[in-house]
C-alpha cells in the first residue's frame, strides 16, 4: 500500500473478456494447415480484450515486470501459477504471507535495481530500459503518462504486452470480489499456456470456501472491523479502514459483515475516533501492509476501545495477502470464520 498516494486509488474497476483465438469448428478440420494445428497445438495467439485495449500474445511471455501498485495480486498469481522464473523485476512486496513460503519467494526474486519514483513504482525510462514482454499493473494508474509512467501505446511500440487486473481499469475497487482474484488467475492461466494450473487453484479454493461457507451457515453475522495495520491514508485517525471491496465478500462467506460498510462509498473509510468508538465491533481483521508486529497493533486497538466486545473476547486475526486481491482468499475466508465463529470448527 503506498503511503505517498490514498490506497483507495490504488486498485480498481473491470477487466473484461478472455478470448482464446483459432479455434477450428469439427467442419473446417480438413483445411486446418500446419500452421494453424501448431497454434492450436500451443494455445497460441491468446487475445486479451482488457480496459479497452486488445492485447495478443503468440509466446509465453518471458521478461514480466511486475509494477507495485500497493499489490501483491500478480506476483503472487504468477508464483501461485509456477511462471516465477518469467519475472524479470517485481516490486511488489507485503513482508508476509498465509502461504508458506510465498513471502521468501517473493523476496528473492529480480527487483531490476530500479530506482523507484514518488509513488514508489516503476518510471518510465527505468521501465523501458528493462526491456520487458509484459508489464503488469494493479490499475491503470501505472500506466498514467503524467505520473510518469510509460503508456501502454509507448509500451507496445517497444514490443510489450500490458495488462491491467480485474477492477483496475476505473481505479474503483470497490465492487471487487473473489470472482475478480479467480478471474486474474484464469487470465494469467492463459497468457503462460497454464490454464490447467489456474482452473485446479480456483477449484481447490472454491471447495475450501463452500466447507467453511457451509459450517457457518445460519449462524448470527458479527460485525467487523477491517483496516491496514499502522497506516495512514487521510485526515482522521483512522483512514485505513476498509468500507468496501473483496474484504466485504471474504467477510460474507465466513459468516460476518463489515461494520463500516456503509461508511464510505469507496473502498475506504477516514473515521474519526470518535465515529469509531460509537460503533459495536465484534471482531477486527487487522491487514499486514510491511508490518512485522500487526498483532501489537490490533490488540493496542482493543486496549483502546475496551467497550467493543471484540476487545471483551479478544477477538481478532491478523491477515496479509490472503485478505487482498489474489490466489489465497479461500485462506482468509477460513482464518477469519474460525475468529468469528470458533464453536463451528
Amino acid at each position: 500500500m503506498s503511503v505517498n498516494r490514498p490506497a483507495a486509488t490504488a486498485l480498481a474497476a473491470a477487466l473484461c473478456l478472455l478470448t482464446a483465438a483459432c479455434g477450428s469448428s469439427s467442419d473446417d478440420r480438413t483445411s486446418t494447415g500446419p500452421a494453424e494445428a501448431a497454434a492450436s497445438k500451443s494455445g497460441y495467439p491468446v487475445t486479451l480484450e482488457n480496459c479497452g485495449e486488445k492485447e495478443t500474445f503468440t509466446k509465453a511471455p518471458s521478461r514480466v515486470v511486475v509494477m507495485n501498485g500497493a499489490s501483491v495480486a500478480e506476483v503472487s498469481t504468477l508464483l501461485a501459477l509456477g511462471v516465477g522464473d518469467r519475472i524479470a523485476a517485481n516490486e511488489q512486496s507485503f513482508g508476509a504471507s498465509e502461504v508458506a513460503g510465498r513471502a521468501a519467494a517473493i523476496k528473492k526474486l529480480p527487483t531490476g535495481n530500479v530506482k523507484l519514483n514518488d509513488a514508489y513504482d516503476v518510471p518510465r525510462e527505468a521501465m523501458l530500459g528493462l526491456r520487458p514482454d509484459l508489464v503488469l499493473s494493479t490499475t491503470s494508474y501505472g500506466f498514467d503518462e503524467k505520473n510518469g509512467f510509460a503508456t501502454r501505446a509507448q509500451l507496445a511500440e517497444a514490443g510489450a504486452r500490458t495488462y491491467v487486473s480485474p477492477q483496475g481499469c476505473d481505479q474503483d475497487t470497490s465492487g471487487m470480489t473473489i470472482a475478480d482474484s479467480y478471474r486474474l488467475l484464469r487470465d494469467m492461466g492463459k497468457v503462460f499456456h497454464v490454464s490447467e494450473k489456474a482452473e485446479k487453484l480456483i477449484a481447490a479454493s472454491q471447495k475450501n470456501i463452500a466447507a467453511v461457507t457451509a459450517r457457518v451457515k445460519g449462524k448470527k453475522k458479527p460485525k467487523v472491523m477491517v483496516l491496514f495495520s499502522n497506516m495512514s491514508m487521510g485526515g482522521n485517525d483512522f483512514s485505513s479502514v476498509v468500507a468496501k471491496g473483496i474484504y466485504n465478500d471474504i467477510l460474507a462467506r465466513a459468516g460476518g459483515s463489515n461494520a463500516f460498510a456503509n461508511a464510505s462509498s469507496t473502498s475506504f473509510a477516514d473515521l474519526s475516533k470518535e465515529k469509531v468508538a460509537a460503533t459495536d465491533v465484534d471482531a477486527l481483521v487487522v491487514i499486514a501492509y510491511n508490518d512485522p508486529n500487526p498483532a501489537a497493533y490490533a490488540r493496542k486497538l482493543l486496549k483502546e476501545f475496551p467497550q467493543w466486545p471484540a476487545a471483551k473476547n479478544n477477538a481478532f486475526v491478523t491477515l496479509s495477502d490472503s485478505m487482498y486481491l489474489g490466489p489465497s482468499n479461500d485462506l482468509a475466508v477460513e482464518k477469519v470464520a474460525k475468529v468469528l465463529h470458533p464453536d463451528a470448527f
